[in-house]
């Protein structure tokens, strides 16, 4: 079935294979993908509930790891449920809007995360740089400001995606070899030349991560210089321990998510399944690790959580 408008067709629903090539194993890795969407999800909302009642850490780096945790909700819950639809329940079809919808709010949201990194670089970079000017620079305002910005340039570049997909005509075949809808995917299923389409991609691949990713490295190289012309070996551990969690959830978002986009346009010659698999942990282990990185090696939020629990317990 097609609808057609405006001189365009589209199919009703694609096609979600889920995962190619692991079909027989299928209804079993949907329950370590279930396991890790609930810790994504207990994690990040009791992150946010901390900082809420917590008045003390509403401070820049808290107000930004709670805007992580609401980017990270969003981007797992956008995928997770249909996801396990798929592979337990064998609920293949996605209606074509809803597709449309989830290639939205993944890269919407993908860019709102980097740039969220970013600007906890920046927070790290002032706090160890200018520690007597970080709560002057970094106001409550400035960070309202710089979320806001970060949000619209997510929701700005990402937009035209829909809209330019939504005017093209679209092949007969409607399967989708993963289990999400991803606007590489579903791209080839235009009848149509995609130049333009995939030449944005680039454009707003590297205008929005290209960027984050050269604004964390030099305020990283600037933290380094400042961190090691410090006289004492303590208080050098101490700066190195303030951005050892920052660093270590930079690494769980970008690898994966590098990877997934270098094959998606150059990697012809990588196994599918290894490329779905990729896919899958970019979408899902940053925002489950997130919460448990902050959790463990922030103590303000430990001891939270700690003092949460054995109150519980008592």
């Amino acid at each position: 079935m097609v609808a057609s408008k405006n001189n365009t067709s589209h199919p009703l629903f694609f096609i979600l294979l889920g995962i190619p090539g692991l079909e027989n194993y299928q209804f079993w890795i949907a329950f370590p993908f279930c396991v890790m969407y609930i810790v994504a999800l207990v994690g990040n909302v009791t992150i946010l509930h901390i900082i809420r009642i917590d008045h003390t850490l509403h401070e820049p780096m808290y107000l930004f790891l709670a805007l992580l945790a609401i980017t990270d909700l969003a981007l797992s819950s956008s995928t997770q449920p249909k996801m396990l639809a798929i592979l337990w329940f064998h609920d293949h079809k996605i209606e074509y809007h809803a597709c449309l919808i989830q290639v939205f709010f993944i890269h919407a949201f993908s860019s709102v995360e980097s740039g969220v990194l970013m600007a906890m670089a920046l927070d790290r970079y002032v706090a160890i740089c200018f520690p007597l000017r970080h709560s002057s620079i970094l106001t409550t305002s400035v960070v309202i400001k710089l979320g806001a910005a970060i949000m619209v340039r997510g929701l700005l570049w990402v937009s035209p995606f829909c809209f330019m997909i939504s005017r093209m005509p679209f092949c007969p075949n409607k399967v989708i070899p993963q289990s999400y809808c991803e606007h590489m995917a579903v791209l080839k299923l235009v009848c149509a030349d995609t130049r333009v389409n995939r030449g944005y991609g680039l454009f707003v691949a590297f205008s929005v991560v290209g960027f984050d990713i050269i604004v964390i490295s030099v305020s990283y190289v600037m933290i380094l210089r400042a961190v090691l012309s410090l006289p004492s070996g303590e208080a050098r551990l101490k700066a190195f321990g303030t951005c050892a969690s920052h660093v270590c959830v930079i690494l769980a978002f970008y690898i994966p998510a590098l990877f997934t986009f270098l094959t998606h346009r150059f990697g012809h010659h990588v196994p599918r399944v290894v490329h779905i698999m990729f896919a899958n942990v970019y979408l899902l282990v940053p925002p489950m690790l997130n919460p448990i990185i902050y959790g463990v090696r922030t103590k303000q939020i430990r001891d939270r959580v700690t003092r949460g629990v054995c109150r519980k317990d008592t």
